[in-house]
């Protein structure tokens, strides 16, 4: 019984509304992540961890703000400065210089020499069908860190004209870009 639930799993096609970018991409960074999991990284969700910290503390401040024994025109320079000023500040600039465009952050895999995991961000402009996939390395000063490589490709060949996700040669292209950022650069003597 199980076995038939995880091949219907499999089995059950990604769709997606081909007149919202959003939801292109959406699936596309999903496939992604899988994939490259699936390599054997780890995803390392410290980075969401920090931004969850972060959200919690601008929580708590406007709670107390919220209950606190001054009404609101009185409080209001306490909401603005440590709200929206401070924290919000602080979440928008980890955001900023750290995540970027990534999807996924990963641990070096187990059987890995490199010490540096991935860092894997994904592209898809507005009114466009060209959608970037970058692949480069968490730690880019490490002495193990490999180049940066990427692609660009457009969307409609890895979706039907309904809206399925051709899995298998999204899979392909995205394994390709991992297979070029694994190989050893070439030394120069």
């Amino acid at each position: 019984m199980q076995d038939k639930n995880s091949e219907s799993a499999n089995k059950n096609p990604k769709k997606a509304n081909l007149l919202d970018h959003h939801s292109i991409k959406h699936i596309l960074d999903e496939s992604v992540t899988e994939i490259v999991t699936s390599r054997g990284y780890v995803e390392d969700v410290r980075m969401s961890n920090i931004r969850l910290f972060l959200g919690t503390i601008i929580i708590v401040i406007a709670l107390f703000a919220q209950f606190y024994k001054k009404k609101f025109p009185d409080n209001r320079d306490f909401l603005i400065l440590c709200i929206y000023v401070v924290f919000n500040g602080l979440l928008q600039l980890v955001i900023y210089t750290k995540e970027k465009n990534a999807i996924l952050f990963t641990y070096p895999p187990a059987d890995s020499f490199t010490s540096t995991g991935l860092v894997v961000s994904s592209q898809l402009p507005r009114f466009s069908d060209m959608y970037t996939l970058v692949i480069a390395s968490a730690d880019p000063k490490s002495i193990s860190a490999n180049p940066p490589v990427r692609f660009t490709k457009s969307v409609t060949q890895w979706f039907t004209k309904d809206g399925i996700l051709v899995e298998g040669l999204f899979w392909k292209d995205v394994e390709a870009l991992i297979n070029e950022y694994q190989k050893e650069p070439k030394k120069s003597k």
